[in-house]
């Protein structure tokens, strides 16, 4: 499986022009080569994601399931990515322990999360507090707190990287790019 861009200028390129929705970083690390195994708790997102995968012609294996109780065995997967789980999950330190659970000994876990500080959590925060259901089940950590969940479980973090994304125009890409953690 080939890596995933590892600086904030290859990620940003490798990224752009695919949009946020279910199943996109799936598919694309199906075209690196990689065998990729999703789970969601929203039946919705797993139907997006396979109508995506349909329409994309890839292949993935998708399952209901939880992060706190993944149902796979022990030192299943050689890479655990998990991008915006932990903000939804009540028991953030059982899903990562589940995580580590299942990776193989010499894995590989990435995490990204939305920081707590980050402007796009003070949005999400905003619209919990007007009631939106989804966001006010959200719980945004600082990275100091994502860190101590991996290390609690035995696992090294080996490096820990901060990035905001904006659309390319407009005046809050120019603002608050270079602020924004």
């Amino acid at each position: 499986m080939q890596s995933l861009p590892s600086s904030r200028h290859e990620l940003r390129a490798w990224h752009r022009g695919r949009p946020c929705t279910a199943g996109v970083l799936a598919i694309a690390l199906t075209r690196r080569g990689a065998h990729v195994t999703g789970i969601d708790a929203d039946r919705h997102m797993l139907e997006a994601a396979q109508a995506r995968a349909a329409r994309e012609a890839a292949t993935l294996r998708l399952a209901l399931g939880q992060a706190d109780t993944l149902p796979f065995p022990d030192a299943s997967f050689d890479r655990v990515v998990a991008i915006a789980v932990l903000c939804f999950v009540p028991q953030a330190q059982q899903a990562v322990s589940e995580m580590a659970r299942v990776l193989r000994p010499d894995g590989r876990l990435l995490i990204g999360e939305v920081g707590r500080w980050n402007l796009w959590a003070a949005r999400r925060r905003l619209q919990a507090w007007f009631g939106h259901p989804v966001w006010a089940a959200a719980h945004f950590r600082a990275a100091t707190d994502l860190r101590r969940l991996v290390q609690d479980q035995g696992l090294t973090v080996s490096d820990t990287r901060g990035a905001t994304y904006y659309p390319p125009w407009g005046i809050a890409a120019s603002v608050f790019s270079g602020v924004d953690p």
